[in-house]
């Protein structure tokens, strides 16, 4: 009897110790995020005088009312269309009288999946969700009644990671999103994946644009040349430093930029075999490893300075797994006769080791030269202007009654 008994303990004992294991190494590859989640509750909430800026610019509150807000679409009449991931919303938030401060916020889309990407076009908003694209027709006569969404396009795949999708209209009149892999790195399977795709704003003629983007979640187009320039967030789990993410130009179609078996300029993947990084297009800039870059702009205007004009504009949302965070800011890169500069630091302060109050995921220019950042760890977006110029836009919101944040009610 000793026998079996004791076999039955050490059988214990043993897958005890195993799923001790397999516990430890999903808290340790989870910890960023769990560090991340810890420190946004001790410290959450819009803090615009938390933002350092250059000097002779201030940062300034536009709205607190937007859960989760994420990328960003300039509509006419003053209407901001912004999307989230886990709030599920996808919001309009309205300058009804162009004084550059925010008289209402609706709610136009509510308890949708990770409705990240938003673009406006004919009329009409587009929303990316992780399985298909959504179109609210007539949408600026009804912010406070909004259409059934209309189906534009349903059957992209889906995977565990990397899901959320960005979206936009192209100079050509093309729709453009990304399809993220469905893995950290891995040979995807289906030939979306890992791709930005475009197709006809009714949804017809979808074809491949770039290959080989492992999760780009932000994408625009030069003003001049109308070419495409956007983000790629590189894999995880090869070092603090390595590999860059990456700031990546593609002026015509067809090209591939390695993922899974090539990242950066000439980082071979330790699990994927390939043929090789010189077989790809390589980035025109290394980004900062794990910074998570997102939406990026160029900014066509001297409101904030000269000097940047014509240059790039970018998001960073920030590490989750870096034994020292990093990120947590707006960064500018410099254009030099059409080649991408170093990127120095434009806006900080949402990262204060150790902790990371907000996250900014997307800028947007508007017509005054000022610029807005979105932020989903504190639900806000912010204004980025000269001082002294605009001062009654703060004022007059600091007068007025409380927005009429989820106004909507909505689908």
């Amino acid at each position: 009897m000793a026998g079996p008994r004791r076999r039955k303990v050490w059988i214990a004992l043993a897958v005890a110790g195993v799923l001790g294991v397999v516990t430890l190494g999903v808290a340790y590859k989870l910890r960023g995020r769990i560090k991340l989640a810890f420190y946004q509750q001790l410290y959450s909430g819009p803090q615009p005088d938390e933002i350092e800026v250059p000097d002779g610019l201030v940062a300034e509150l536009y709205t607190g009312e937007v859960e989760g807000a994420r990328s960003m679409a300039l509509g006419p009449d003053g209407v901001l269309f912004v999307g989230s991931r886990g709030a599920g919303n996808v919001y309009a938030v309205v300058d009804r009288d162009g004084d550059y401060a925010v008289d209402e916020v609706h709610v136009v889309l509510q308890g949708r999946p990770q409705p990240n990407g938003v673009a406006f076009h004919d009329g009409a908003l587009y929303v990316a969700e992780p399985e298909r694209i959504v179109r609210l027709p007539g949408i600026l006569s009804r912010l406070a009644d909004p259409p059934a969404p209309e189906v534009v396009y349903e059957t992209f795949p889906t995977g565990a990671e990397h899901q959320w999708k960005y979206l936009a209209f192209g100079p050509d009149g093309w729709l453009y999103v990304s399809v993220g892999a469905p893995c950290n790195a891995c040979e995807p399977g289906d030939e979306r994946y890992a791709t930005i795709i475009r197709m006809r704003p009714d949804g017809s003629d979808l074809e491949v644009y770039a290959r080989g983007v492992r999760n780009s979640v932000g994408f625009t187009w030069h003003p001049t040349t109308g070419e495409l320039w956007f983000t790629d967030n590189g894999r995880d789990w090869l070092g603090d430093d390595s590999p860059p993410d990456e700031l990546d130009h593609a002026p015509t179609a067809g090209l591939d930029f390695g993922f899974p078996s090539c990242h950066g300029r000439d980082v071979a993947d330790p699990e994927v075999e390939g043929p090789g990084c010189a077989s790809f297009t390589a980035p025109a800039r290394d980004l900062q490893p794990h910074g998570a870059h997102l939406g990026l702009r160029f900014y066509d205007h001297d409101a904030l300075g000269e000097r940047y004009r014509g240059g790039l504009f970018i998001a960073q949302h920030g590490s989750w797994n870096r034994s020292e965070s990093v990120g947590y800011a707006v960064v500018f890169v410099p254009m030099l006769d059409g080649r991408p500069g170093e990127p120095e630091p434009f806006a900080t302060g949402w990262l204060r080791e150790p902790i990371a109050w907000g996250r900014p995921v997307d800028v947007q220019p508007l017509a005054d030269g000022s610029l807005l950042v979105s932020d989903d760890g504190s639900g806000a977006i912010y204004r980025i202007r000269r001082a002294g110029e605009q001062a009654r836009s703060a004022r007059a919101s600091r007068g007025r009654s409380r927005p009429r944040a989820l106004a909507s009610a909505a689908r």
